[in-house]
């Protein structure tokens, strides 16, 4: 079980990633896909959904180090926040076996 300063080094380690430059760049859409959502859009709302969770347990332990918070609502903003550092990984490590299957496809 990981314990909260691993994942307050995780969460260290996501924003290093530079999750708001991927957010910045402007992706461009056709008219034909009206509808559909781009690849890079999801990834790049995931990154942020993980970022804000990993900026709100911050935010609750700052809080609780104060006493203006429960050590409860620390624990279950920590919790989130691993468990969508723990999914962003396993996308990413998905995404990287189908690459490395790709390349290795005959041409």
């Amino acid at each position: 079980m990981a314990t909260p300063s691993f994942a307050a080094g995780a969460y260290a380690s996501i924003q290093g990633m530079g999750a708001g430059n991927l957010l910045r760049k402007p992706i461009a859409s056709s008219g034909a896909e009206s509808g559909s959502t781009d690849f890079s859009a999801l990834i790049g709302k995931a990154l942020e959904a993980t970022a804000d969770a990993g900026r709100k347990a911050d935010t609750q332990s700052a809080s609780v180090a104060m006493g203006r918070a429960d050590v409860v609502d620390v624990v279950t903003a920590v919790a989130e926040s691993e468990a969508a550092i723990e999914t962003l990984v396993a996308v990413r490590d998905r995404v990287i076996a189908a690459y490395e299957e790709i390349m290795r496809m005959p041409v």
